[in-house]
């Protein structure tokens, strides 16, 4: 290897880890800055439903197009504008003087972090040719690790006193915002392979997709296990709460156990997936997952740690999946990328309304037997499901291993 391509190399990590780490920031700042902004605009809780889904309805949306702008205009400046945009927003949010004017700063940050995730997946996959399911997940663990300390950073920030006043979450999202500034500079002195090498004719549809089983398979794989999980981070914080009378702050050292699994679990298993297959480790793993979470639900409190422990079986699926669509389509990733992801997105939305609506269903199916009882019951049966959808990720998974086993494949 040249001294030239082994630079490029470095430059093309730097974007591609970097990005992850700033990806995970701005996805997980928000939980400890949405209380005051609530507070400051005096929204109720209606309005700030809104506010977050306007957030996914944005990240939907450039989910859908960013496959078609990197096929135009090249992946390097894809990602450029990605983290010019979110810089941008951080810019927006900071002098929002309203409302609405918040609502559409929020809008266009999401817009760049949908942008951001694809053009990410699309780079690693055209740059990790080797070892992909190895790269994919250290690629996936600085994501894992910005997320584990995101929420602790953005708190002590918004504490922080420059001139003689507090940063507040205004300037907390300017500075952490602004940080997306940083992968930009060895984007633009990057190459970055596959932009203009691949005739637009050898190009996956998204016709055949729609037809092809195996493509399908893999959105199922995909969703459910994405699904259970982000509903972790939504649910079990608010599950050990009410369930077991656990403080918040018990409570949220769990979740932050959890993430610590959850990364350390990218680090690790990543040759695991390259050694054994990407669809036989992700049928392994989500099967660990579901089966831990279910002990830890059947379990009571005393098993309340399984809940963490899950997060190793759960940590390699989605990086794995990116891994298993680079090999299965490497002349459409980046079409076949977007047409899983934004699937997963929608899958995504219904998957957490479920959760809170089976909590809901069985709670009042078991009124009866009083009210603490049947509040355990529907919060065990909601998050049962999370628990059910790791496994229907692991079904899925044996029903493409055995699709691929019948035509002599290997994924």
């Amino acid at each position: 290897m040249s001294e030239r391509s082994r630079a490029n190399g470095i430059l093309l990590l730097l974007v591609v880890f970097g990005g992850f780490l700033i990806f995970g920031f701005s996805e997980n700042i928000k939980g400890p800055a949405i209380p005051r902004m609530q507070g400051e605009f005096g929204l109720d809780e209606g309005q700030l439903g809104v506010l977050l889904a306007l957030n996914s309805l944005g990240y939907l949306a450039a989910c859908s197009f960013t496959s078609a702008l990197a096929a135009r205009i090249g992946v390097k400046l894809t990602g450029i504008l990605a983290f010019g945009s979110m810089a941008l927003s951080g810019l927006l949010i900071y002098y929002a003087a309203n409302y609405t004017y918040l609502t559409a700063s929020y809008f266009l940050l999401y817009i760049g972090n949908g942008m951001l995730e694809i053009g990410l997946a699309i780079m690693a996959a055209r740059i990790f040719v080797k070892n992909t399911g190895t790269m994919m997940n250290v690629a996936h663990f600085f994501y894992g690790l910005s997320s584990t300390v995101a929420p602790l950073i953005a708190a002590s920030m918004m504490g922080w006193h420059i001139g003689g006043g507090e940063l507040g979450w205004r300037g907390m999202y300017l500075l952490m915002l602004s940080l997306s500034i940083l992968p930009i500079l060895p984007s633009l002195f990057g190459r970055f392979p596959g932009d203009g090498d691949h005739p637009q004719e050898e190009r996956i549809s998204y016709r055949l997709l729609f037809r092809d089983p195996i493509a399908w398979l893999i959105v199922a794989i995909l969703s459910s296990g994405v699904i259970s999980e982000m509903a972790v981070g939504s649910w079990l914080v608010n599950f050990l709460e009410k369930a077991y009378g656990w403080s918040t702050g018990d409570a949220s050292g769990m979740l932050s156990l959890f993430f610590v699994c959850f990364m350390l679990a990218r680090l690790f298993l990543g040759p695991i997936t390259d050694r054994i297959g990407y669809t036989l480790s992700v049928l392994l793993f989500s099967a660990f997952s579901g089966l831990c979470t279910l002990a830890a639900i059947f379990a009571g409190e005393p098993g309340a740690w399984l809940f963490a422990v899950a997060g190793i079986g759960i940590a390699p699926i989605y990086p794995t999946v990116m891994a298993m669509i680079a090999r299965r389509f490497p002349k459409g990733t980046d079409t076949a990328i977007t047409f899983t992801v934004t699937l997963m997105g929608i899958a995504g939305v219904i998957g957490n309304l479920c959760i809170g609506y089976i909590i809901d269903f069985v709670r009042a199916l078991f009124e009866r037997e009083g009210a603490d009882s049947s509040r355990l019951l529907g919060l065990q049966a909601g998050y049962g499901f999370i628990a059910f959808m790791a496994l229907l990720c692991s079904a899925c998974c044996a029903a493409l291993y055995s699709i691929l086993r019948k035509r002599d494949e290997r994924l």
